[in-house]
């Protein structure tokens, strides 16, 4: 019994880290992990269906005091720049839908979304810190990585986001 008990809790551990055992560090000037995750209301949401476009892909968490503290300025980024070729994009690491739904009513989140609870796509980017910021150029090709909360609206972010655009 006990001896069944352990292999039952040590293939449990084995499935909850074994995704973190893979992990990549993706760095500037590195192709961007293409990954598929589907959105709550079953769309599924690649990287790819953005090629042609900047993509600043964030990955954050609703628990994440940081995280919390970008939210306006990645709002007012997305509005500055929706339909001129720069695509906002969260990849939530919650597990609770009912509170990723309600932290999006709350805050106001107006940038596209996605949540991926296994962390997959976190996971191949090496993402450990929250929030974790990539910007992927019309390629697919990394040129920049921010690690911890930005101010997305100060001066020198919005000059650099208009020279790309």
């Amino acid at each position: 019994m006990a001896a069944s008990l352990l292999v039952l809790l040590t293939a449990a551990l084995l499935y909850r880290v074994a995704p973190y055992m893979q992990v990549h560090n993706v760095r500037v000037g590195d192709r961007a992990p293409e990954f598929n995750l589907t959105s709550d209301e079953g769309r599924g949401v690649r990287l790819a269906d953005f090629r042609g476009k900047f993509v600043l892909l964030n990955f954050w968490a609703t628990w994440c005091p940081p995280c919390v503290e970008e939210l306006p300025s990645l709002n007012a980024l997305h509005q500055r720049y929706d339909g001129e070729g720069l695509i906002v994009l969260g990849v939530s690491i919650d597990e609770n839908e009912q509170e990723y739904d309600q932290f999006l009513d709350r805050w106001g989140v107006r940038f596209p979304t996605v949540r991926d609870p296994e962390r997959r796509a976190s996971t191949m980017y090496g993402t450990v810190k929250y929030p974790e910021t990539y910007l992927i150029d019309r390629e697919g090709t990394v040129i920049r990585k921010y690690v911890g909360p930005q101010d997305w609206s100060r001066t020198d972010m919005v000059n650099y986001f208009d020279s790309l655009l």
